[in-house]
């Protein structure tokens, strides 16, 4: 019996042992649970409620804010109003479209959102879409 039989602690193991596998898995889920929230970035604006149906866009829209203290953001940058207008011409310059999207907080002035659709305008945007909450979100 010395050369051709193998005994059970000479034999190969066939089992595959997940236990790291799934600690490993359970830590990174842990992990991605805890900062995904964290990653979301944008800028807090109250939009009024109005009874309209959701738009279907094909292409990234152009934001521009106006948030409660008369700030103005285009995406998530803050811009100057008297940079506005020529940051607009030179972002339209580069896009196909020309359209931009208005999301104004319902306590801003009347002037500031004004005077963003005005720069808008002048700028060369040929749509101008206003971007509200639905009713009883």
């Amino acid at each position: 019996m010395a050369g051709g039989l193998r005994g059970p602690e000479n034999s190969p193991l066939s089992e595959i042992n997940v236990t790291p596998f799934v600690d490993v898995v359970l830590v990174l889920l842990i992990i991605f649970m805890v900062t995904a929230p964290m990653m979301q970035q944008g800028i807090d604006v109250d939009l009024p409620e109005t009874e309209t149906l959701a738009l279907r866009m094909p292409e990234e829209p152009l934001i521009l804010t106006v948030k409660k203290d008369n700030t103005y953001y285009l995406g998530s940058t803050e811009i100057p109003l008297g940079e506005l207008q020529e940051k607009l011409v030179h972002i339209f310059d580069g896009r196909g479209s020309k359209e931009l999207f208005l999301r104004a907080d319902q306590a801003a002035s009347y002037g500031a959102v004004a005077k963003a659709m005005a720069a808008a305008r002048k700028a060369g945007a040929t749509q101008l879409g206003m971007v509200t909450e639905p009713v009883g979100r």
